[in-house]
């Protein structure tokens, strides 16, 4: 709470509140309990981006707000989904190979972390030339597009579960062959960075458990994350 005041909403209380747009816009609000808005304020509102919640009834100011925090919040975490990447060490099933070269779709145990669709796969002990940049690089597989639990598809599975991926790489990432250029013996990683982290905190920290942010502090190890 920047500020509060008694009586009707005015412009200059609107131009306070936008403040907030430059830092976490979700809270550029202004709750007012039984008191009027000024015209001129609502349409200040309107042109600036600051959200207006009016009630007679304290309770329903407080479950119109929270309300908006917790959509607002969804629809943050769903823009971002994708950059997002959780932390995940799975193991192939060998004899649940089903494709071997691009889709790449084979039977996997999550042994840590949270395996979910979107996640880019790399296989730390295999490094090959990295032409961009110079020097090598881990193999990188491409991007988990479907998991399959018992037939059924799912967006995500923890630790414990055996499932079925199928794993997309885009055109530098489609010659890697299971088999070829790795297999059973080497464990697949999601592929962490720095912004994926920062975004992990921002927006799903609570859908980490005590375990999972352990993995993601070994794997910032492993990618040389600062």
């Amino acid at each position: 709470v920047a500020s509060v005041n008694i009586g009707p909403v005015h412009k200059r209380d609107v131009a306070r509140a936008s403040i907030m747009l430059e830092h976490q816009k979700e809270y550029a609000v202004i709750l007012a309990f039984d008191v009027k808005v000024s015209r001129e304020a609502q349409d200040a509102a309107d042109d600036m981006g600051v959200r207006i919640f009016t009630a007679e009834i304290i309770y329903h100011l407080f479950d119109h707000f929270t309300q908006y925090i917790k959509d607002t919040k969804e629809e943050r975490r769903s823009e971002i989904e994708q950059d997002a990447v959780f932390p995940c060490v799975l193991r192939v099933i060998p004899e649940n190979v089903f494709m071997k070269k691009n889709p790449i779709i084979l039977g996997v145990e999550i042994v840590e972390g949270i395996c979910k669709v979107g996640t880019p796969l790399v296989v730390p002990d295999k490094l090959v030339p990295d032409e961009e940049n110079g020097g090598t690089k881990m193999l990188e597989l491409g991007r988990i597009v479907s998991i399959q639990k018992d037939g059924v598809d799912t967006n995500l599975v923890k630790k414990g579960s055996a499932v079925c991926i199928k794993v997309q790489g885009n055109s530098s990432q489609s010659y890697v062959a299971y088999g070829r250029h790795f297999d059973a013996s080497s464990d697949l990683v999601s592929k962490l960075t720095r912004g994926s982290i920062d975004l992990l905190k921002e927006n799903f920290r609570d859908d980490l458990q005590k375990t999972d942010w352990q993995l993601v502090i070994r794997l910032k190890t492993v990618f040389d994350i600062v």
